[in-house]
């Protein structure tokens, strides 16, 4: 029997901006491509609607009034565990290592076409799902010495203690992790958590890693167990003497 097209679920975009002209023309460029969009345009707001509605993705001005997109990303993402893409006037590159520091999975200038806006949101949104499927094998647990890193409840400890990951961290961490001895290039990186295209500039990745070695005990400044391979990639060392 067939599944009806219009009872199919649809995903939830939440947009937060207080420009509503830009925010309604998004909405609409959106809805037409089969999602369900909301817009909430005051900050306080949009963090409860987060908590609380859990949309599949969020895309968040970063200059609003009151609440600056920035804080907004990085109170919701202690619990939110959906994709994040924050939209923003400014595109220095500074600004968006503080963007994915504050738990962003992408940072996106405003000015480009709603296509483009719409292709990294499906992006994400595939990203998510592959991340978010059930796994019920015994290789969805890693372990390395002290450090141990559970994929199946998206977790990871260090001496027994739970680390402090956000989404796109661990989905990196995991990455490295279930491909230890093997050098991963920023190419293979990025295209297995972003699902599009390396463009040589981004440099999310390399933030992330930053962020991620002092969490899993290692030295920020002598890397011994995520190591920068020159003018390759990252390699996840096995065994940590």
């Amino acid at each position: 029997m067939a599944i009806r097209a219009d009872i199919i679920e649809k995903k939830r975009i939440l947009i937060v901006d207080d420009n509503i002209d830009y925010a309604s023309r998004l909405r609409d460029y959106l809805s037409s491509n089969e999602y369900q969009v909301l817009v909430e345009c005051e900050g306080t707001a949009a963090m409860a609607r987060i908590r609380d509605e859990k949309p599949d993705l969020v895309l968040i001005e970063t200059d609003m009034k009151g609440d600056s997109g920035l804080t907004i990303c990085k109170l919701s993402r202690k619990d939110f565990k959906g994709g994040i893409i924050l939209l923003s006037h400014r595109f220095d590159e500074l600004d968006q290592v503080l963007g994915l520091d504050m738990g962003a999975d992408d940072y996106i200038s405003r000015n480009v076409s709603p296509r483009l806006i719409l292709a990294r949101c499906q992006a994400i949104l595939r990203h998510t799902d592959r991340m978010n499927g059930t796994h019920q094998h015994s290789d969805d647990r890693l372990e390395f010495g002290n450090l141990m890193i559970d994929n199946n409840m998206r977790e990871a400890w260090l001496d027994r203690q739970p680390i402090d990951l956000t989404s796109a961290e661990f989905d990196l961490l995991w990455l490295l992790a279930s491909h230890a001895g093997e050098v991963l290039t920023r190419e293979q990186i990025f295209s297995q958590l972003r699902g599009i295209e390396y463009d040589g500039q981004d440099r999310s990745v390399d933030v992330r890693v930053s962020r991620i070695r002092p969490k899993v005990g290692d030295d920020p400044i002598h890397p011994r167990r995520i190591k920068t391979v020159r003018s390759k990639g990252y390699l996840f060392v096995r065994d940590v003497r």
